[in-house]
């Protein structure tokens, strides 16, 4: 028995299993198959900052919400500047022009009234020709713009349909393009007389209107170029607003191409629905900008 003893000292593990299975620790570690020892250990990392804290990704994320913040004050910046550039060169521009469409019609009525005898065929054609001139650029607008700026001159009205990085745009020639036969119309009727230098006169002053109105309602109601006033709740305009932004969505064929008749075309295509959803969505942020304030 001392003999078996001593020869099976040396082999205990040979030993136990000769006695029967071997009595479980009541700390044994788990057993730990051959996969996960194959496996490479994942350590946790400490970035540790330059000036030996540990706290380098505290100190990140402050730096680019600092960053963050930064940027969006500058580009809000930016955005106001740009706002009161257009809108100094918008009411400069009206200004000027509605003084000088003023004069021009008062000192012309005056030399019409001038020896006693009133034309009053002359007086009622710049009139009428002022109406026709203002309602008829309209739908020239409308055929222009689906005729010429969305085919052959997509390239400069494309600027339009981008962000703007700037005060103005490359589509903002075409304001100073339809100017030009207004200027002429009304320097040609101003300084004649005559029944035919009178409807010019109307006719140039009508379209000089239509280009005002256009400033006012799409840079300034549907784009916010420049703040509009309480205009933005007039449901009139809200309608005209919302129709051309869904002509910025493209949808419907880019439909509608007009302006202050855009609600109309939108219906006619089918688009009531969706000019309603838009109309909404201007009510809510109206409303959401007047609570924030």
């Amino acid at each position: 028995m001392a003999v078996a003893r001593l020869v099976a000292a040396p082999f205990p593990l040979a030993a136990s299993r000769a006695r029967g299975p071997p009595a479980r620790l009541a700390f044994a570690p788990l057993p730990i198959s051959a996969r996960a020892l194959s496996r490479p250990a994942v350590l946790p990392v400490l970035r540790v900052a330059s000036d030996g804290r540990a706290d380098a990704p505290e100190v990140e994320v402050e730096e680019e919400a600092k960053e963050a913040r930064m940027a969006v004050s500058e580009r809000k910046a930016r955005k106001e500047l740009e706002r009161r550039t257009y809108l100094v060169a918008a009411v400069m521009s009206s200004l000027g022009i509605t003084s000088m469409a003023a004069a021009a019609v008062y000192y012309r009525f005056a030399w019409q009234m001038e020896g006693g005898e009133i034309p009053v065929t002359e007086m009622l054609g710049t009139f009428a020709l002022s109406v026709g001139a203002a309602v008829g650029m309209e739908f020239w607008a409308r055929w222009a713009h689906r005729a010429l700026w969305h085919a052959s001159l997509w390239h400069m009205h494309e600027s339009h349909h981008r962000p703007r990085d700037g005060p103005f745009e490359l589509n903002d020639v075409f304001a100073i393009v339809n100017a030009v036969p207004a200027m002429a119309l009304l320097a040609f009727g101003f300084f004649n007389r005559g029944l035919v230098p009178g409807l010019c006169f109307g006719a140039g002053l009508g379209i000089t209107l239509f280009g005002m109105a256009y400033m006012f309602v799409h840079d300034g109601l549907v784009h916010r170029r420049f703040p509009v006033g309480p205009i933005e709740n007039v449901p009139y305009f809200r309608r005209v607003a919302a129709a051309h932004q869904i002509h910025h969505m493209d949808k419907f064929d880019s439909v509608p191409y007009g302006l202050f008749l855009g609600p109309k075309e939108l219906e006619e295509v089918g688009g009531t629905e969706e000019l309603e959803k838009e109309i909404q969505k201007r009510i809510k942020r109206r409303e959401t900008l007047d609570a924030m304030q």
